[in-house]
């Protein structure tokens, strides 16, 4: 005597359906934004155009440890050194000084990768309100 089977594509229709209704996708949180740098002073302040390369202390608040500077845009991730959380070196390059002007330097907290059964959570990138360098 034959057993009849349900089609295959009607249990894949099933399981889907008790996964969704379970609240599998749910589970998810969004990533919270993250702690906000904020740059109080840079040192020094100001540059001779053709000048050298040279190391600029960057002060301020709530950098973390993986903190980038920024110069004009450009994350510096290879040139940037954390010091603290109130303190960041970064080589500046004899290119980035090259010209008369202005520099904006910012800092930015990368975003950290959420955790746990399913991957939730985590923070978003932050970026501090621009300080401006000058080059004369």
């Amino acid at each position: 005597m034959k057993t009849l089977q349900p089609p295959k594509s009607l249990l894949l229709v099933a399981l889907i359906a008790l996964t969704v209704a379970c609240g599998y996708s749910s589970k998810m949180t969004a990533p919270v934004a993250g702690s906000m740098p904020a740059v109080s002073a840079l040192s020094p302040n100001s540059a001779t155009a053709g000048g050298a390369a040279f190391t600029m202390t960057v002060d301020g608040t709530n950098f973390g440890a993986k903190a980038v500077v920024n110069l004009n845009g450009t994350a510096q991730t290879a040139n940037t050194t954390f010091v603290s959380g109130n303190q960041l070196m970064v080589a500046v390059p004899a290119s980035a000084i090259a010209t008369p002007g202005a520099i904006s330097v910012t800092v930015t907290n990368p975003a950290t990768p959420g955790t746990g059964m399913y991957g939730s959570g985590g923070t978003l990138a932050a970026t501090s309100a621009a300080m401006s360098f000058t080059v004369n």
